[in-house]
């Protein structure tokens, strides 16, 4: 089982803060960078670069909404994640059961 990570994506999401953001977009529906900073423990301007961060790997899209940028999960791109992450977890459970076989059989030939 051979699985293809998007390391792009994976450092995007493995930010606290922009999986907050993320959170809060599902939740929400749309924000800007104003209504998601009041959520937050960041500025109005940190939200804003996390965004830029999120928009460029493609997880949300934006839109302009006045002086503001309206941003919304790219539910394509989220799915394609999970995805991965599934493939990643499934990849490492294949292992550990390997490893647990291997000692379990040590295990056996030392105490027989």
């Amino acid at each position: 089982m051979s699985t293809v990570v998007d390391d792009d994506l994976w450092s995007a999401v493995g930010d606290p803060t922009r999986r907050r953001m993320l959170d809060l977009l599902l939740t929400e529906g749309a924000g800007t960078a104003t209504s998601l900073s009041e959520h937050l423990p960041v500025t109005r301007q940190a939200v804003a670069k996390h965004l830029v961060v999120l928009d460029r790997v493609g997880l949300v899209h934006v839109s302009p909404a006045g002086r503001e940028r309206r941003y919304r999960v790219n539910e394509a791109q989220l799915a394609r994640a999970v995805a991965q992450l599934a493939d990643v977890g499934a990849a490492w459970d294949a292992r550990l059961r390997r490893i647990k076989r291997i000692a379990e059989a040590i295990e056996r030939s030392t105490t027989n």
